[in-house]
């Protein structure tokens, strides 16, 4: 097992409306994207932003794409017209995510940097 960070395996986007955050991210492949699913639970991004979202964290699976689209609420201390943290509204919350640490088999391709 080896434990990479989000950034160095797949590719996220996000955005926000309200209080509610939506971020995705996209595996290069099949076997990474299965791996992915274990390791990327909706238990897991409400822990990694602990003290943000406050709400619940909803996980859509879009296996065709081998991707996840995560629904996190509760997430921008009342929304972008409401909160003090303008500089973590929602684009931000993909980079965060990128932080997380994931461990991955040393049998799984990982992608070329």
């Amino acid at each position: 097992m080896t434990k990479v960070r989000l950034r160095n395996l797949v590719q996220a986007r996000s955005g926000d409306k309200g209080n509610t955050v939506n971020i995705a991210i996209f595996a290069p492949n099949k076997q990474l994207y299965d791996t992915l699913l274990l390791e990327v639970t909706p238990q897991r991004v409400k822990e990694h932003f602990s003290g943000l979202v406050k709400g619940e964290v909803i996980r859509y699976t879009l296996p065709n794409l081998y991707a996840m689209n995560f629904v996190c609420k509760d997430a921008l201390s009342g929304g972008g017209s409401a909160t003090m943290r303008l500089d973590n509204l929602g684009k931000c919350f993909a980079s965060n995510l990128l932080r997380m640490e994931v461990e991955i088999d040393d049998s799984v391709d990982l992608p070329k940097s």
